[in-house]
């Protein structure tokens, strides 16, 4: 649910982007001739399982799924990644160097010539993202609201997600303290990744 994280730490790799939007779409080996992926989206797929991998077992990443378990039970982890890419897009200028806007018209324009061979879901949600620009209201509460209750109406059980917003608030100092401590250490995983990797 992180995308705009996702998306930035691929680096201005097309390939390594499509393919690392494509992360949770693609299940079991990527190299897989059943998915068709070039060698860069293979990579792309690779680096997303390590980001996830890495947040999933993060110390502060758990903590803040701890404040939104009472609410959102086993949709907290989403609601997470949800909350700091708020923070990601707050602070984009900051903590990446380069404008949030900038950046996503690179994104989007990437993902929508790289869709040929998209699984139809991954396909859906591209024409979401892009139709209702979804990153420029990430950096505000109203914006990350919409998005939480956009995940809510698609989830098969009551998520919490859609008022999931009111724990945003509540502990936002927290949860802005927590990424801020986690980011840092993301993007040095991402480095060493990307390094293994050769990207």
């Amino acid at each position: 649910m992180n995308i705009l994280a996702h998306g930035w730490l691929s680096g201005r790799s097309d390939s390594v982007l499509a393919g690392n939007f494509l992360g949770d779409f693609i299940k079991g080996d990527p190299e897989h001739p059943r998915h068709g992926l070039t060698p860069g989206e293979v990579s792309g797929v690779r680096l997303h399982r390590a980001i996830d991998s890495f947040t999933d077992d993060h110390a502060e990443v758990a903590a803040v799924r701890d404040l939104l378990r009472p609410r959102c039970h086993k949709y907290a982890g989403p609601a997470v990644d949800i909350f700091f890419d708020h923070f990601l897009a707050a602070n984009f200028t900051v903590l990446t160097g380069e404008s949030l806007a900038q950046f996503t018209r690179y994104f989007y324009d990437t993902l929508q010539q790289n869709t040929r061979h998209f699984p139809d879901p991954a396909v859906r949600m591209v024409t979401a993202l892009v139709q209702y620009d979804w990153i420029r209201h990430y950096p505000t509460i109203e914006g990350i609201d919409r998005s939480l209750k956009g995940v809510s109406r698609r989830t098969a059980f009551p998520s919490g997600l859609d008022t999931a917003v009111d724990d945003l608030e509540r502990y936002y100092p927290e949860i802005g303290e927590r990424f801020s401590r986690f980011w840092p250490e993301l993007v040095n995983e991402v480095s060493r990744v990307r390094r293994e990797l050769a990207i």
